[in-house]
């Protein structure tokens, strides 16, 4: 024949995610594209001299895997070696941490800062013991007295520092915290080191911004870690002005830049959607409106299939363990949060909310929103229909973020208007243990309710939310199937499980939903990009608990391999090191010539 196949797999499970979830045994890519599904006699004649043929050996073979929810810069800088680790398991106590801080200090000069990521009070000791001692400056001066440390909490919306960096910043009993953030003080009224949600942007402005090259390494050093994860496309969700103060700028206007070179330089080894954000947190209405207009002439240059603006992000509140997501119910222990948009009281910063939500969507932008307590949820979700009301468009295709404690009324609303959810199986998982104290074994178990979501008709997507956990969709299968804790392995709300198949639909055709992208990438379908990931074993037939550490041997974007093992098989496990794909090094499965295949 006149084309034959590039690349061609069979003896494995290829599982499609089409309308049928239907399993084949065979698969073949030309170029670019899917070019055949179905059994060995239906790739058997794209087999050319050329053809590389990969015996799967019972592995399989999914639909690239896309992570809609992953803070691609931010994870690369929060990663060995640019940060410190202070996450579990690398830690299991405030003891664990100073010591991390103390090695990193003796290998910093002097002056420098010294930066960590991933900290977490539901993993460390001597918090677990007691749940009132939180990280203090305390813990880290004895061993830092003249660095300046900064360490980040798993989940972003807090900041432990040093009292030499509390003195550089500026930070006193005197400080008042900027609107949506909270400087927390001890009985005397003194700092005491943690800084909550919009008073991070304090910290922020005193560290030096990252340069160009940073984040470059930092892009580059998060596309290796997806590609041996099996990842081919994520959302980078809010980079713009409203960024330039979060984590060291990483969602800033510039890291938006340094994609647009990767791309030009074709080092972006990933797809990769990006939402702008106009604004953080604590903004105005009028501030949010004034700089999304400008922004609608930011372009990323000329394949949209490999970056792309895909809309626009607010943050309407906060979340549950900073007590700072809005709740319908006080928290054990009282207070209910609140929305951190300007305002004074609480239906002022409605208005706010939805004045940002109407204009955005009346300008065209798809709408990703970052609210986890359900009175925030509920708000959002009803801004959204007030603003299809107010402006009827077809396929707007707004979602709420990570919609932790979702409400039956959000669920009605979103599955009306075809609306989605963003959820965070992962955070889930890692959270579950800890959650109780803030809001009651109840609400806890019902966090991130996947299955009430798919039984209303919400599209449910799936993402890390990356630095905040690791971006390992394996996990967060697991998770959506079990329900189990990362610290305890109890059950957290049994009745939201999910089936399998549910659960891979949301880190594939679900998430290509979200992105926009549905009807060329997101399933194994012909015609459709070849982004594809191979994993050692039978995924189908696995004990869910074993998920976790079922090995990607091979993964493929737009055709081509951009990870694969160099040692090992798939029976074996194995994994030892990747291989650029046009070197032909060995998967770990069995490479064939043409004549073992049978033709019609």
């Amino acid at each position: 024949m006149d084309t034959y196949a590039d690349l061609v797999f069979v003896g494995g499970r290829v599982v499609t995610v089409d309308a049928e979830f239907s399993v084949a045994e065979a698969l073949a890519v030309t170029g670019s594209v899917i070019s055949a599904v179905g059994g060995r006699e239906d790739v058997a004649p794209l087999i050319g001299p050329g053809t590389r043929v990969v015996d799967l050996k019972g592995a399989t073979l999914l639909p690239g895997i896309n992570d809609s929810h992953l803070h691609g810069c931010a994870f690369g800088t929060a990663s060995p070696p640019l940060s410190v680790e202070v996450g579990h398991p690398a830690v299991s106590s405030l003891a664990d941490v100073a010591e991390a801080v103390r090695e990193a200090v003796g290998r910093t000069p002097d002056g420098q800062w010294v930066t960590g990521h991933g900290w977490d009070t539901g993993f460390l000791a001597e918090c677990v013991a007691d749940p009132s001692r939180q990280p203090s400056r305390g813990d880290l001066d004895a061993v830092s007295p003249d660095h300046p440390v900064v360490l980040y909490s798993f989940s972003g919306h807090a900041t432990w520092v040093n009292s030499k960096a509390l003195e550089l910043i500026g930070i006193d009993r005197d400080t008042v915290a900027p609107p949506g953030g909270a400087i927390v003080v001890d009985a005397t009224g003194e700092p005491t080191g943690l800084l909550h949600e919009g008073a991070q942007a304090l910290v922020q402005n005193a560290l030096p911004p990252l340069d160009r090259q940073e984040r470059a390494d930092a892009i580059r050093s998060t596309l290796t870690a997806l590609a041996r994860l099996g990842i081919t496309s994520y959302t980078e969700p809010g980079l713009g002005p409203g960024g330039d103060g979060i984590m060291r700028g990483t969602l800033g206007t510039e890291t938006l830049d340094v994609y647009r070179e990767l791309l030009a330089d074709g080092e972006l080894t990933a797809r990769v959607g990006v939402l702008l954000l106009p604004t953080g947190m604590a903004s105005t209405a009028e501030e949010f409106a004034r700089n999304l207009d400008a922004l609608d002439r930011v372009t990323v240059g000329d394949d949209p299939r490999r970056l792309a603006i895909l809309g626009v992000k607010v943050f309407a509140d906060g979340i549950v363990p900073n007590k700072t997501a809005w709740m319908h119910e006080p928290y054990v222990g009282g207070g209910c949060g609140s929305l951190c948009v300007g305002g004074d009281i609480d239906d002022d910063r409605v208005a706010e909310i939805r004045a940002m939500i109407r204009h955005a969507h009346a300008a065209g932008h798809q709408l990703g929103v970052h609210a986890t307590g359900d009175r925030a949820i509920d708000t959002v979700v009803d801004a959204f229909a007030e603003a299809a009301a107010g402006h009827p468009r077809e396929d707007a295709r707004h979602y709420v973020i990570h919609g932790d404690f979702l409400t039956p009324h959000a669920m009605k609303v979103l599955a009306a208007h075809d609306y989605g959810v963003n959820m965070n199986p992962t955070i889930k998982w890692t959270v579950a243990d800890m959650e109780e104290e803030f809001v009651g074994a109840g609400r806890a178990a019902y966090a991130w309710p996947y299955r009430d979501a798919l039984d209303a008709g919400v599209r449910v997507a799936s993402g890390s939310d990356a630095p905040v956990t690791h971006p390992d969709w394996r996990q967060g299968v697991a998770t959506m199937v079990l329900r189990e804790s990362k610290a305890a392995g109890r059950v957290s709300g049994p009745e939201q499980r999910i089936a399998l198949a549910e659960a891979i639909r949301t880190y594939t055709i679900d998430a290509a939903w979200q992105d926009f992208a549905d009807d060329w990438k997101g399933s194994l379908e012909p015609g459709k990009v070849a982004d594809l990931c191979v994993v050692d074993g039978d995924l189908l037939a696995a004990d869910p608990r074993a998920i976790p550490e079922l090995p990607v041997v091979l993964t493929v974007l737009d055709g081509r391999i951009v990870y694969e093992t160099t040692a090992g098989s798939p029976s074996d496990g194995g994994s030892d090191g990747d291989s650029d794909a046009r070197t032909g090094a060995d998967t770990g499965v069995d490479a064939e010539t043409d004549a073992d295949i049978p033709r019609d």
